[in-house]
């Protein structure tokens, strides 16, 4: 009887030999990785970065508009550096049609294209009239050069008028009597 109790118990212990370690090993193996998971989270940031995004230059441009001429420049954000400029002067051959908004319209297809060149998209617009004790209202031009400018695709940040406004000023030309014709 020794012996046939012997193998029944050898036969079970066989399959519950082999049945332990499989449910040993399974529990013991998720355990471990969230304990190994921690460990791995650190170097995480290390992974390889995307690639970095490209600064885009930002310009600002300076819009003189009187009556006879529209003057278009185009400097970084300390005016240090002149990226480019135009004139409606530049555009049209007659003296007459200078501050016409025609002449400010192609002066500003100018100047955009030659901030595309060099990489410029967002702009902030400054529009100056005459100012002083002269006319405090931008000629027609400069309208014509914030609408060509949006349309070409460049991105505008800002508009603002920086018009020279007189706290007291000299007094105007023309005399007592005014300018006579």
């Amino acid at each position: 009887m020794t012996e046939k109790e012997d193998k029944p118990e050898e036969k079970k212990a066989e399959p519950k030999v082999e049945a332990k370690p499989a449910v040993k090993e399974a529990p013991a193996a998720p355990v471990a990785q969230p304990a190994q998971a921690p460990a791995q989270a650190a170097p995480a940031p290390q992974a390889p970065r995307p690639e970095p995004r490209r600064r885009t230059k930002l310009a600002v441009i300076h819009i003189y508009s009187s009556k006879n001429d529209t003057i278009i420049t185009a400097t970084d954000l300390s005016g240090a550096e002149t990226f480019g400029w135009a004139s409606g002067g530049m555009m049209v051959k007659s003296d007459r049609e200078e501050g016409r908004p025609y002449a400010a319209m192609q002066a500003a297809i100018k100047l955009v294209n030659q901030l595309k060149e060099k990489g410029v998209n967002p702009v902030f617009i400054k529009i100056r009239a005459p100012g002083g004790n002269r006319s405090k209202t931008p000629g027609g031009g400069a309208q014509a050069v914030v609408r060509t400018i949006a349309r070409m695709g460049v991105r505008i940040e800002r508009i603002e008028d920086v018009t020279p406004l007189p706290t007291d000023s000299m007094r105007k030309r023309g005399g007592r009597r005014g300018r006579r014709v």
